[in-house]
């Protein structure tokens, strides 16, 4: 059951953006002007036990011989074999690919693949996290598109169908299940590519914050922190728009409210729904109004480092604030309000630095580095980090235009 994609434009074209060469930004859609807003988001299984609908979900999708993409990590938390189970239940035979890292790279893609092409599979389903995620969507771009998974990088290029696709996250954070994006790494280049079409968009995405239970600390924060980069980004996206507005404010305030609690009581199930559904919100924003210069610095050193994503995120995300916030600070209001800080009688430059220190100390109460010096990166790769930034294609929709050596100063205030 194969599907087509459009550009985010409401009738799929693009506008460049004099500022930027390289990838293309869609206009931005706001409904003062009389321009319509797009949204896309998957059909959403959302609640405790949503897994058992994983089967019934396949089967209306046309699978027969399912091809079920995850990691060693969730296979051994048991929830590779309840998909499984529930897949089988209806009568489906599921094909099992769990050679994945985090981080998924170009090679692990084709390898997958070819297993893919090997085993006669149809519908393509996820269970694991934004790089099982990815990894999945690389595997229907390939069997869709052909060549190799590096060919598809930058905005609009997946322009043939590709198969039906099913995602089970089980992270509250990286927001890949409901979103347009395939970010893949480049193991050559040593950086991270983005793809972005909305033939990437899955069909289906089922969320069950039981399997949220199951992850370890260190990526529970990761992926909290990323849900929440997300939500900030997408809000003062030059393409936002009312309805993914909505979504970014209240994943503000889930994320602020309930990521430490998580730590705190892993089987705490009220604040685990409630990552779940930040993490849901954030990602249906994303996905709609892109990303910023955060996202686009955090893949150059994702890549460079093969390093959580979303501690990566953590560390640059303040800041970027600061840098929009330098020209235009006034989004950064709301955003702060949904943080829980008090912005009255607070100028909105005020409350944009506040945001950027309740970001900070968000990330110091999780174990955060203060800076990407901790992670391992030195003076020595600013330049390259900076000039690879340039051609992501998150860095189109910042609200502030950034040039080669502003990226080269804020990797330096980030160190």
């Amino acid at each position: 059951m194969p599907r087509v994609g459009v550009g985010p434009g409401s009738n799929g074209d693009w506008t460049g953006t004099e500022q930027l060469a390289g990838p293309r930004v869609p206009a931005e859609p706001t409904t003062a002007s009389g321009q319509l807003a797009k949204f896309h988001a998957p059909e959403i299984v959302f609640g405790q036990n949503a897994l058992l609908e994983l089967g019934h979900s396949a089967g209306r999708l046309g699978a027969r011989r399912p091809f079920l993409l995850t990691d060693a990590g969730v296979v051994e938390a048991g929830w590779a074999h309840r998909a499984c189970e529930q897949l089988r239940s209806v009568g489906l035979h599921p094909v099992v690919w769990s050679d994945l890292t985090p981080n998924p790279k170009d090679f692990e893609v084709q390898a997958a693949y070819d297993r893919y092409v090997d085993s006669g599979a149809d519908v393509i389903i996820a269970v694991g996290g934004g790089s099982c995620v990815d990894a999945a969507k690389g595997v229907a771009i390939l069997s869709g598109n052909g060549g190799h998974i590096l060919d598809y990088e930058g905005v609009d290029e997946v322009v043939k169908p590709i198969p039906p696709l099913v995602m089970v996250p089980s992270t509250s954070g990286t927001g890949a299940d409901v979103s347009q994006f395939c970010v893949v790494t480049d193991t050559f280049r040593e950086t991270k590519v983005t793809i972005i079409s909305r033939t990437l968009v899955p069909e289906i995405s089922i969320v069950d914050p039981l399997l949220l239970t199951t992850m370890p600390e260190w990526l529970n924060a990761a992926t909290g922190l990323d849900a929440l980069a997300h939500a900030v980004e997408s809000y003062v996206s030059r393409a936002h728009n009312p309805l993914t507005d909505h979504h970014a404010l209240h994943a503000v305030s889930l994320v602020t409210e309930n990521l430490l609690r998580t730590l705190v009581d892993p089987q705490n199930m009220q604040a685990r729904t409630a990552m779940a559904q930040g993490s849901l919100e954030a990602g249906m924003a994303f996905t709609n109004a892109i990303l910023g210069a955060t996202h686009a610095m955090s893949h150059q050193v994702g890549g460079l480092l093969d390093a959580p994503h979303g501690m990566i995120n953590a560390i640059l995300l303040p800041h970027v604030i600061r840098f929009n916030a330098a020209e235009d600070p006034v989004r950064y209001g709301p955003l702060a309000r949904a943080a829980g800080i008090d912005i009255d009688r607070v100028r909105a430059d005020q409350a944009a630095e506040l945001l950027a220190d309740r970001v900070r100390e968000l990330a110091d109460s999780l174990g955060v580095p203060r800076g990407l010096r901790g992670l391992g990166v030195g003076e020595h790769n600013v330049a390259s980090l900076a000039r690879t930034t340039m051609r992501d294609a998150c860095l189109t929709t910042n609200p502030r235009t950034m040039d080669q050596q502003q990226a080269v100063a804020l990797f330096r205030a980030a160190m």
